[in-house]
């Protein structure tokens, strides 16, 4: 982590975090001398990052934070996470995209930003249980007018979670009767034991729901998701057709989730473009990686 003095925030504490979750705990005098930053930067740095409940300080360093798996955040405190590979993952998965298609957005922070990067995309219908993905549509429409080729919204309705995800009978209910082309999937957690999971046992059957009606799964997850379990499993590796994540994922992960996932698209690394059903070209931005882990044209 050398030549860093020029890093946003965000960035340098997504690398201190990673720093934390991979040796299981720094101190402060190995991070400044790594980021290249004063003492007094990494302090504010990890009291930012201790608020935001993803790690622990202590005397001169800190340490990650074990949480249980019935532990769910809130929006807010995930809002904060991974902006920048959140981003890129968003802007990769819009890609993916064909106008006119049906498409299904879950609930999570990632499926929000892939939401606004969706706003161009002429003639979609977007199905979705999250309050936070429709208001992005319906804000940009009372900001703009109707216009045309604008997305059909079909919020589910049900019972709001902490990440503001509706969830239970009645958002089960109305999924049931639903079929789309593909399903833009954010996960609390991926692991090669559990699958997909979450810590609320009702978003696990909303999310079983979501998956049996698509014809096509894309789970979008930063490098961060891969290892976490969640009190509740949802679906297994095989479920999932494709895997959009960013850099930070591990070689390793990349060639066991390989052997389960049909296809991972990798995002700020060359790929070559793909088509599939109801799915458009992946961008420039991003790169394959076949089931054998290495990279592929696709």
């Amino acid at each position: 982590m050398s030549d860093n003095q020029n890093l946003l925030a965000e960035q340098r504490r997504a690398l201190i975090l990673d720093e934390v979750r991979r040796r299981g705990g720094v101190r402060v005098n190995e991070l400044t001398r790594k980021l290249g930053v004063s003492d007094m930067t990494v302090r504010r740095d990890l009291d930012a990052l201790a608020r935001q409940g993803v790690l622990e300080k202590v005397h001169g360093g800190a340490v990650p934070v074990m949480e249980a798996s019935t532990h769910e955040p809130g929006f807010e405190a995930k809002s904060g996470l991974e902006l920048t590979a959140k981003e890129d993952i968003a802007r990769t998965a819009a890609s993916l995209v064909a106008p006119g298609t049906a498409i299904a957005l879950s609930g999570g922070t990632t499926t929000y930003a892939l939401a606004h990067h969706l706003l161009d995309v002429p003639d979609l219908t977007v199905v979705t249980n999250s309050v936070r993905v429709a208001d992005v549509f319906h804000s940009a429409q009372r900001t703009s007018g109707q216009r045309q080729g604008a997305a059909t919204v079909v919020l589910t309705g049900g019972v709001r979670t902490p990440s503001d995800s509706l969830v239970g009978p009645v958002a089960d209910q109305a999924i049931r009767a639903l079929h789309f082309d593909v399903l833009f999937l954010g996960v609390h957690g991926i692991s090669l034991e559990a699958g997909l999971s979450t810590p609320n046992l009702a978003e696990a059957e909303t999310n079983r729901r979501l998956v049996q009606s698509a014809r096509r799964v894309v789970v979008v997850a930063d490098h961060t998701k891969w290892g976490t379990v969640g009190l509740s499993s949802f679906a297994s590796l095989s479920q999932v057709d494709t895997l959009v994540t960013d850099g930070g994922l591990a070689a390793e992960a990349r060639v066991e989730i390989s052997e389960h996932v049909n296809r991972i698209v990798v995002t700020g690394e060359l790929a070559t473009p793909h088509e599939g059903d109801g799915v458009a070209a992946a961008d420039d931005d991003a790169v394959d990686v076949d089931d054998s882990g290495a990279r592929a044209d696709i």
